[in-house]
C-alpha cells in the first residue's frame, strides 16, 4: 500500500532553512541562501542546497537568457536557474538536478504517478499529492547529498499564485519535522525615500503579514536595502513582525556578493540558527574567504577586458563569465574591468570597434541562433591579428574556427550551418545525434564530458594536465573535414572528447588564443579560479605590461 501523501515521516535527522522573498523579486535570495550555507559550511556543518522554481517549465533550458538570466549546466547535464550557480560557488560544491525544483517537474510526476495508478483510485489534489512531492523531493535532495542540512529557497514572492503550493508543503514540512528542525528566513524589501533617505519598514510588515497568513513564522527577516539599518528601524521590524531583535538582519548593497557571508556573520546570524535548530556552533572557519576578499579589495592596476555578446542588456545572461573574473580578480590582486559589446552594434559602429581594439582581453561567451554572428566574428578577428588575448567559450569557439576558415584559409563564405544551412563550407555542422531530435528541451550534448589535452599544447600548460571534465551545452561542433586546413595554417585542435570530437583549438603564433567547446565558467570558484579565465588574465596583464613598461629608476653618478 502507497504511503499516505498527507504526513511524510517524523525525521530527527534533516533540519530544513527556507529561504523566501517578499516586496519585489530580484532581491538576492539566491545570495543569501548561499551564505546561509556558507556560514553553516564554515562551521563544518554538511549542508546542501535546492531551488524551487515556480515556473511550469520543466527546467530553465527553453528559456531566453532575457526572461531568466543564463542557464547554469550541472555536471549530470541538468540546465537549471542561475542560483543554483551561486550555490556551487560559495559552498565549492557541485550539485545535480534534483536540487532544482520546478512546478513542471512536481506536476510530470504526479502525473505519472496517476497515470500508474500509484494513488490506488484516490482524487489527485494539491493538497495532498502535490504538496506530498513536493515534500518527499526535499527529503530525498537532503538524503542523497548526506546533509544535516538542507537550505531551500523559494523563487518568486510570496503572495505569487504559483508558489502557494511549495510554501504550503514547506509549512506542513515544518510541522512534520517538529520543534527545532526548520527556520524561515525572510528576504525583504526596506527602502529609502524624501530627501534625507527615510527607510521604510511597512512593505516588509505587509510582506510579513502574508507569509504569516499562510502558517508560517519567519524566525530571521533579511533586510535589502542601499545602506546599513539604523537600529530604530530595526526595532521597529522586531516589533511589528513578531522576530527577536537578534533576527532582523541588515545587508545592505555591497561591492561583491562574496562579502555577503562575513556581513552575516558579523551579525550573529550563524550562531542564530545554530541555536534555532540546535547545531553545534564551532568558530567558523574564513581564512580563505578573507584572504580571497582581501586581495580583491587591494588591487594594484587594471586589465579591461572585452566581452562581446549579444544579450549584454542583461549582464544575468553572462553571470559565471562576470564571476569568473571576480574570482580571478580575488587572486590575482588586479583590477578586471569588463566593458560590454553588443555584437550586433560592433559591425555598425567604427568607435566601438576602436574602442575594442584597446582592449586587454577578448572573450566571445556563448549563444544560439544568427543575431549577432558577424560582429563576433569581427572581434575575433581583432584580437587574432592584433595579438590580443582572446578566449572563446561554446559559440565563440564555433566563431573562431568560421573567422580563421574566412580570413586565413580564403574561404569567403565558411560559415556555421546553424547561421547559414547552405554555406558552401559548413566549418560548423550539426552533431550526428542531433539530426533526428524534435524536441528542445534537454536534448543537447549537455554535462560534464571527459577531454583529453594535446602533450606541449598551450592549453594543458594552462590546466597543469592533459584530461580534465567540463561541463558542455551545444548542438553543433568543429566540422572534421576542415581540421587539416586549419593545421596548415598554424590552428590546432588541442583537445578531443574520448569519441574524437574537437574540444579545444589554438592558434600556434599567437601571444594566447584559445577556444573551447565546453563552459569553462561554470566550474570557477572564488577560491579556485578556472585556470582558463586565469590564462586569460595572466595573459591580458602581460600584455599591457610590454606595451606600457615601467620606466627605470634613474641613476645618478
Amino acid at each position: 500500500m502507497a504511503p499516505s501523501p498527507y504526513e511524510g515521516p517524523r525525521s530527527a535527522a534533516v533540519k530544513v532553512i527556507v529561504v523566501s522573498g517578499g516586496v519585489i523579486s530580484g532581491l538576492g535570495k539566491g545570495i543569501t541562501t548561499s551564505s546561509l550555507g556558507r556560514l553553516l559550511k564554515a562551521r563544518g556543518i554538511p549542508v546542501t542546497i535546492l531551488k524551487i522554481d515556480p515556473y511550469l517549465n520543466v527546467d530553465a533550458g527553453t528559456m531566453n537568457p532575457y526572461q531568466h538570466g543564463e542557464v547554469f549546466v550541472l555536471d549530470d547535464g541538468t540546465e537549471a536557474d542561475l542560483d543554483l550557480g551561486n550555490y556551487e560557488r560559495f559552498l565549492g560544491q557541485s550539485l545535480v538536478g534534483t536540487h532544482n525544483l520546478t512546478t513542471g517537474k512536481i506536476y510530470r510526476a504526479v502525473i505519472e504517478k496517476e497515470r500508474r495508478g500509484d494513488y490506488l483510485g484516490n482524487t489527485v489534489q494539491i493538497i495532498p499529492h502535490v504538496t506530498g512531492e513536493i515534500k518527499r523531493s526535499i527529503r530525498e535532495v537532503a538524503q542523497a547529498a548526506g546533509a544535516e542540512v538542507v537550505l531551500v529557497e523559494v523563487g518568486g514572492t510570496v503572495g505569487d499564485i504559483e508558489s502557494m503550493p511549495f510554501l504550503e508543503a514547506l509549512r506542513e514540512l515544518s510541522y512534520e519535522l517538529g520543534e527545532g528542525h526548520t527556520a524561515f528566513v525572510h528576504t525583504t524589501l526596506v527602502p529609502t525615500v524624501g530627501p534625507v533617505g527615510e527607510a521604510k519598514t511597512k512593505p516588509t510588515q505587509h510582506s510579513v503579514r502574508e507569509l504569516r497568513a499562510i502558517g508560517i513564522r519567519p524566525n530571521l527577516i533579511i533586510a535589502r536595502g542601499p545602506a546599513p539599518l539604523t537600529p530604530e528601524i530595526k526595532a521597529k521590524i522586531s516589533l511589528f513582525c513578531d522576530v527577536p531583535p537578534e533576527g532582523v538582519i541588515s545587508v545592505p548593497d555591497q561591492p561583491v556578493i562574496y562579502e555577503v557571508p562575513l556581513v552575516l556573520e558579523a551579525q550573529g546570524v550563524g550562531s542564530f540558527l545554530c541555536r534555532q535548530l540546535d547545531l553545534p556552533d564551532r568558530p567558523p572557519e574564513y581564512a580563505a574567504w578573507k584572504e580571497f576578499l582581501a586581495t580583491y579589495r587591494r588591487c594594484e592596476g587594471s586589465v579591461e577586458v572585452a566581452v562581446v555578446g549579444k544579450y549584454v542588456e542583461l549582464r544575468d545572461a553572462y553571470l559565471s563569465h562576470s564571476e569568473a573574473f571576480h574570482h580571478c580578480q580575488g587572486h590575482l590582486g588586479v583590477e578586471i574591468r569588463l566593458q560590454w559589446y553588443d555584437a550586433e552594434d560592433l559591425p555598425k559602429n567604427p568607435s566601438l570597434v576602436a574602442r575594442l581594439e584597446r582592449s586587454d582581453a577578448v572573450l566571445v561567451p556563448g549563444g544560439f541562433g544568427a543575431r549577432g554572428v558577424e560582429g563576433k566574428v569581427r572581434a575575433i578577428e581583432i584580437a587574432r591579428t592584433r595579438g590580443i588575448p582572446y578566449l572563446g567559450v561554446c559559440y565563440g569557439f564555433q566563431m573562431a574556427a568560421v573567422e580563421y576558415a574566412r580570413n586565413v584559409l580564403g574561404l569567403a563564405a565558411a560559415n556555421s550551418t546553424e547561421v547559414d544551412p547552405s554555406t558552401p563550407d559548413p566549418v560548423v555542422c550539426l552533431l550526428e545525434e542531433q539530426k533526428a531530435q524534435s524536441d528542445l528541451g534537454g536534448t543537447m550534448r549537455l554535462g560534464a564530458q571527459r577531454v583529453v589535452l594535446s602533450d606541449a599544447s598551450r592549453v594543458a600548460q594552462v590546466y597543469g594536465q592533459t584530461e580534465v571534465w567540463e561541463r558542455h551545452r551545444h548542438r553543433y561542433e568543429i566540422n572534421p573535414a576542415y581540421l587539416d586546413r586549419l593545421r596548415t595554417e598554424g590552428f590546432v585542435d588541442s583537445g578531443r572528447s574520448v569519441d574524437g570530437r574537437v574540444e579545444v583549438l589554438e592558434a600556434r603564433d599567437h601571444p594566447f588564443f584559445l577556444g573551447v567547446q565546453f563552459h569553462p565558467e561554470f566550474l570557477s570558484r572564488p577560491e579556485a579560479p578556472h585556470p582558463l579565465y586565469r590564462a586569460l588574465v595572466q595573459a591580458a596583464i602581460a600584455r599591457k605590461e610590454v606595451a606600457s613598461p615601467v620606466a627605470p629608476a634613474p641613476t645618478f653618478a
